[in-house]
């Protein structure tokens, strides 16, 4: 972006910010470096903060339906405390850091229509102003990567992902909404699973995976959703067949279905939900070629719909903050 967001609070010959962010992919818990870009208006201005606001657009369930809306899950002063001369131009660089359950917007270079950015609010003499909103690129931690790669080996495909806004009970979940990546099942899991949602939520020393089936009604059931969860450590990559690692949490995961079942069908009743089961190490990730979750592997209308989507999304809030200010 160029020098195009006017200061709109402080009306015509205030300052322009730009903020230029890298064009490299970062990683939950990683670092974004960059730099905000300050041109002055037809006065001397006090800057007195800059802050970067990490934002997402996340879905809400609700008694109406869905709906869907921005929410800002953490904000870093990265500046301030100066003058800004009539006409003078001022950069100030940053290095800030994404907590790490920020959710995964791409795999393997193609976007999973997850819509994440950095938006920049100066304060200038009591009035604030939010500039432009910069889409974030965010790649999976190894990890992560080396699970979504077992689960593409093992024929299950990806079908897309979303922010839900709320919490996952019995997790230790600190965002205010949480990722699910939907999966199509593989042939040998067809017949008991519609659909696999996975949610990771990662920590420093590791991620806690969440899988949630959407199983297929049969005499005895409706087809209610079953969950399991399992916890990794990040030093753990490579050290065993993570494919092997995967089918076995997939088997858990139809298993705790049978056996839901079982009890429903005799009376018991059983909630949702599992225990917390620690998973042993992962299996190194391979080309993309071979993983099949690529939004480009399942389909390429798919990678073009959801790249409009994010786009759209960005363009409508820019157009929102241009109100009342001017290019």
């Amino acid at each position: 972006m160029v020098f195009k967001r006017l200061l709109g609070s402080l009306g015509v010959g205030g300052p322009t910010v730009d903020t230029v962010l890298p064009d490299w992919t970062t990683a939950p818990g990683g670092t974004v470096s960059g730099r905000v870009h300050l041109k002055g208006g037809s006065g001397d201005f006090e800057i007195e903060h800059i802050t970067l606001e990490l934002v997402a657009q996340v879905e809400a369930e609700h008694d109406e339906g869905e709906s869907h809306g921005t929410v800002a899950f953490d904000r870093i002063v990265v500046g301030g405390g100066f003058r800004l001369v009539a006409g003078a131009e001022h950069s100030v660089p940053f290095t800030v850091t994404l907590p790490w359950e920020t959710p995964i917007t791409e795999l393997y270079g193609q976007q999973l229509g997850i819509a994440l950015g950095v938006r920049t609010e100066i304060s200038v003499a009591g009035a604030k102003d939010k500039g432009d909103l910069d889409q974030l690129a965010v790649g999976p931690l190894p990890v992560q990567e080396a699970i979504l790669e077992a689960f593409g080996q093992l024929g299950f495909g990806f079908t897309s992902a979303d922010l839900e806004y709320g919490y996952i009970g019995g997790t230790g979940q600190q965002l205010p909404f949480y990722q699910e990546i939907e999966l199509a099942p593989s042939p040998q899991y067809a017949h008991a699973v519609k659909e696999i949602e996975l949610t990771f939520l990662a920590t420093p020393s590791g991620t806690e995976v969440v899988l949630e089936a959407d199983k297929r009604g049969g005499p005895f059931s409706g087809g209610p959703d079953t969950l399991t969860r399992f916890t990794v450590a990040h030093d753990e990559v490579g050290r065993l067949d993570w494919n092997a690692v995967v089918d076995g949490w997939v088997r858990q995961l139809v298993e705790h279905h049978a056996a839901y079942d079982t009890h429903a069908s005799y009376g018991h009743g059983g909630g949702h939900g599992g225990g917390h089961h620690s998973g042993p190490g992962m299996g190194t990730a391979v080309a993309v070629g071979a993983a099949g979750l690529a939004v480009g592997v399942v389909g390429g209308v798919v990678a073009a719909e959801v790249v409009d989507e994010v786009g759209d999304f960005f363009e409508d809030e820019d157009e929102g903050d241009d109100e009342g200010g001017e290019d």
